[in-house]
């Protein structure tokens, strides 16, 4: 998936060097044993926040099937990295992993840890999956074509295989923001749109101006430019036009009349960043919010839980996507779901059936939706119309950020084909933070050098 990319490369530089190193994982091989002479399952998380909820959810599973299911987690994702290949080496990995979709669970399937899960991932248990992320852990033709330069970090995956099933979903975009302090600012309701949003965050920061401005973890630059700016670019220019800024046309790309709008309209947040936002890292930055530091908050469907480990009550915020421009061109925009986190079996279990099962049980309804609550984290499982009385005001809303046509929906996991190969966001992301927070540079000295960064990887392309 596509970005605070900074951490993923990260992570997926970890994981390469896992996949290296199995040079001893195929003598481990896996047991075609079905399982049924034991009833015990151990699996591992890197999330912390998801360790009770798998917990709960292993005693109604235990209930049903006599299976148990030990839960373990191991912090933060570097180490997990870390855990997974010494255990890989050692032969003692657990039976079922939880990875991140798309991506860690292609290179650790290219290094043997996983299987796979095609032939078992189908019919209701696959249409229980919401459609929008249903592919994912599915090698496609195009993935598998990615992974054949030796190179790439999966080179080694099989076409058509299956390295994981989708846990969680979610997006980017999705702001919080402190009910109490919005109400102390005579605001009882989440900002409709781009000019009442700005409008909020005047009378937050007008009320107390150390704290009513807004946090996010702009040292990793490129959460400002995939968080905000692109939403809101897709907002006010439409897909075609978005895409654009990305292009070769000059006419069309950030230093035209387009792109100087929509660096305008970013750069109307300056005022309102929280002190030294610009040094927070993105845990930093929610746990500001969270110790009412900021009244508001700009990170994903994903912070909601880790707020909540942070001591903040999820009713006690607010949570929309982005708001858009009345005037611009999709004023009704939806963000489109990501798998965020994945369950994989690994290759070693002597207990695959048993494993599987574990998965199944999880996508249920019922199950997912206790997940859910006691994750605070949005399941991958479709939960129906009902889902806002499961789930809670802050949750559902979240979800309801997802409802969209393919018109009006901002999809961050879209093919990069409209941006040069080579393109890195980081680099743009480094030149916007002159722009906001840092306010170092103009909005047209912004504007000209986005269009020189993108027209030399269009040059290096050719």
């Amino acid at each position: 998936m596509r970005i605070p990319m900074s951490r993923n490369v990260r992570l997926a530089a970890v994981a390469i060097a896992t996949a290296l190193s199995l040079t001893t994982l195929a003598a481990c091989g896996g047991s075609s044993d079905s399982g049924g002479k034991s009833a015990s399952l151990e699996m591992w998380t890197f999330k912390q926040s998801h360790v009770g909820a798998l917990r709960n959810a292993a005693a109604e599973f235990k209930k049903q099937t006599g299976i148990s299911v030990t839960v373990e987690a191991y912090t933060p994702d570097d180490a997990y990295t870390t855990k997974v290949q010494s255990a890989a080496k050692t032969g003692d990995l657990p039976d079922v992993l939880e990875v991140h979709s798309d991506g860690e669970d292609r290179v650790f399937g290219a290094a043997g840890i996983v299987s796979d899960l095609a032939g078992d991932f189908t019919g209701e248990w696959a249409g229980r999956i919401q459609e929008p992320v249903r592919e994912s852990g599915l090698v496609t033709d195009q993935r598998f074509k990615d992974s054949l330069p030796e190179t790439a970090r999966d080179n080694g995956i099989e076409k058509g295989a299956r390295y994981s099933v989708p846990l969680t979903v979610g997006t980017f975009g999705i702001v919080y923001a402190n009910k109490k302090m919005l109400a102390e600012a005579g605001i009882t309701e989440p900002p409709a749109d781009w000019a009442g949003f700005l409008d909020a965050l005047k009378r937050t920061t007008a009320k107390n101006p150390r704290t009513g401005g807004m946090s996010l973890g702009l040292k990793v630059q490129a959460t400002g430019l995939t968080w905000v700016l692109q939403p809101l670019a897709f907002s006010q220019l439409g897909q075609r036009g978005y895409e654009a800024l990305f292009g070769k046309d000059p006419a069309a790309d950030f230093g035209s009349p387009s792109g100087v709008k929509v660096l305008s309209m970013y750069d109307q947040l300056t005022p309102y960043w929280m002190p030294g936002t610009q040094s927070l890292t993105i845990d930093q930055a929610d746990q500001a919010f969270a110790q009412g530091k900021s009244a508001f908050n700009v990170g994903g469907t994903f912070t909601l839980a880790f707020l909540k480990q942070n001591g903040m009550d999820p009713d006690d915020v607010f949570a929309f996507g982005l708001p858009s421009p009345k005037d611009g061109a999709v004023p009704d925009r939806a963000l489109g779901p990501l798998a965020l986190t994945s369950l994989s079996v690994a290759a070693t279990t002597e207990q695959p059936d048993n494993a599987k099962k574990w998965l199944e049980f999880l996508s249920g309804k019922d199950v997912a939706a206790r997940f859910a609550k006691d994750a605070s984290d949005v399941p991958a499982t479709e939960l129906g119309a009902d889902s806002a009385a499961v789930l809670g005001p802050a949750l559902s809303a979240m979800v309801d950020s997802f409802k969209g046509t393919a018109q009006n929906t901002y999809d961050p996991s879209r093919g990069n084909e409209f941006r040069a190969p080579g393109y890195e966001q980081d680099d743009a992301g480094a030149i916007l933070a002159d722009l906001t927070p840092l306010g170092q540079q103009t909005v047209e000295q912004t504007a000209k050098k986005l269009r020189e960064l993108n027209a030399s990887y269009w040059a290096a392309a050719r």
